[in-house]
């Protein structure tokens, strides 16, 4: 038997909070579910007879056919259920990705069949915060002639407006697709509301639903879309997995991923990946049936990790930190934190974490130098968002899942408030550090313009400073002459004195 799912064959699975097995969950604390998820421990249960035993092609008509064939309906059932949908509109793909990718073509496929213009470019409208499958897609459909598309603004909550959803729609316009929760930030978009808008002037809606599956409930005909995209390795299933929801009576415009055979009814060619369909439709399974217990465990995760962090490193005035997304917990992710920490190099911490802790950066930035020169990769949510650079450099999006310990929270959260106070006090002695150079810099250029008159102060080894003069054979008769009371005295020179209190450079 495989070594992944020899840990998941004893009777009693780690269930809602409880820890996984394996070295690595016990040296490493994983706060980056939004990334993707472990298998979970009844997924890879269900996984195993179709890897040690059930090996038939599911179009074959033999007896090893048969449990390939009646565990893939299964499956499509469970996700069916799950969606509030009949299986039949159910299809699986290989990932997220060849779903939205899909539902766009099928759009603009059907666009120009209704009207009658196979080289029409009909309008495709996205918000700024969309997937890279959707927005890399569409610059891509739109390169090569296409489509055209919009891409729509969100407020500094992360979340879009249906007004300028509305605006943006036109008479061209064949797709709307928003997705579902912001894989960052967790905000919930408006879907619903955009759906009705969208539907009422007969345009098609699809949403991508990847990050929301399991975490809040995703029921077709409450949201009014006609494609919803799921994804496999969000909500404990294996990777390599996905399905679309496509409502029944939808015009996909003959729009196919693969052609080929007539596998999934005909609408995608090639042989099902049995295995990870089993886990996905057992996945879904968990989800509907704990789809009350579950969200709030990630909440109660998510909140303790929130407060931990906001009393340790917001200050008394709370400005140290910043929750970018949704200030409104119900229309934000029960499970996702989107901080900014000022004073933090959030992806340089990651990088020293990383075998103890594994989250997500929200900008991509290697010294304080480039950070403060405007040189760090900002994700375009953020921007999109409008977050300042003080934050955005400093933003951490920490996700908890279905298996997340108290004790995960507390180790988590001591870790990033360490590393914050590390990183901050370094700054500050390499500030300290810049600030004695530029003084030692200024006395120099001093002394080389007046080297008879400049005063220093070197520390002692005792710690006390003793005054050092570095004159001329004039300088030291006038002093001498002070001493036995001739001569005037000699005032210091500006460039001495600044040299000799400070040097602000």
């Amino acid at each position: 038997m495989p070594s992944i799912l020899r840990p998941f064959t004893s009777k009693k699975l780690p269930g809602i909070g409880e820890r996984l097995p394996g070295k690595t969950w016990e040296t490493c604390t994983y706060l980056d579910y939004n990334a993707t998820t472990p298998i979970w421990p009844e997924v890879a249960r269900a996984m195993t007879p179709f890897v040690n035993e059930h090996f038939g092609n599911p179009s074959s008509g033999h007896a090893f056919a048969s449990p390939c064939r009646e565990a893939i309906a299964r499956a499509r059932e469970h996700v069916g259920t799950m969606l509030g949908c009949d299986a039949s509109e159910v299809t699986f793909t290989s990932c997220g990705s060849e779903s939205d990718n899909w539902a766009i073509e099928a759009a603009v496929r059907a666009f120009r069949r209704r009207i009658g213009d196979l080289k029409a470019k009909p309008k495709v409208v996205a918000t700024s915060i969309e997937h890279p499958a959707v927005i890399e897609y569409l610059k891509s459909m739109e390169a090569f002639g296409e489509l055209t598309y919009e891409l729509v603004g969100v407020d500094d909550e992360g979340v879009v407006r249906v007004d300028d959803v509305a605006k943006a729609i036109d008479a061209n316009t064949c797709l709307v697709t928003v997705m579902h929760a912001n894989n960052e930030t967790g905000a919930m978009q408006p879907v619903k509301e955009i759906a009705d808008v969208a539907r009422a002037r007969g345009v098609l809606v699809h949403t991508d639903a990847a990050q929301s599956c399991g975490k809040v409930a995703v029921k077709v005909d409450e949201l009014g879309v006609d494609m919803v995209t799921i994804v496999g390795h969000k909500i404990g299933a294996p990777k390599g997995v996905g399905a679309l929801y496509v409502r029944s009576g939808t015009d996909l415009g003959g729009t196919k991923p693969f052609y080929g055979g007539g596998q999934e009814s005909g609408r995608r060619a090639g042989t099902e990946n049995v295995i990870h369909i089993v886990g996905l439709g057992k996945a879904c399974e968990i989800v509907e049936r704990e789809r009350d217990e579950c969200p709030k465990h990630l909440k109660a995760m998510r909140d303790d990790l929130q407060k931990r962090l906001v009393e340790a490193l917001g200050g008394a005035d709370g400005s140290g930190v910043r929750i970018n997304g949704p200030a409104d917990d119900a229309k934000r992710l029960p499970n996702t934190l989107n901080i900014g920490i000022k004073g933090l190099l959030a992806s340089i911490s990651l990088i020293e974490l990383g075998d103890v802790l594994a989250a997500s950066a929200g900008a991509a930035c290697h010294t304080a130098d480039a950070a403060a020169a405007g040189g760090a990769t900002v994700s375009d949510v953020l921007k999109a968002m409008n977050v300042p650079m003080e934050f955005a450099v400093g933003t951490l999006r920490l996700s908890v899942g279905r298996h997340t310990t108290k004790a995960d929270i507390e180790r988590g959260a001591s870790l990033l408030i360490e590393a914050a106070r590390r990183q901050n006090a370094g700054a500050r002695n390499k500030q300290s550090s810049r600030a004695r150079a530029r003084e030692r810099k200024c006395v120099i250029r001093a002394r080389r313009v007046h080297p008879r008159n400049v005063t220093t102060s070197r520390a002692s080894p005792r710690g006390r400073g003793r005054r050092t003069s570095r004159q001329g054979a004039a300088g030291r008769r006038k002093s001498a002459q002070r001493a036995s009371g001739r001569g005037a005295s000699i005032p210091i020179s500006p460039v001495a004195r600044t040299a000799r209190i400070s040097c602000r450079g």
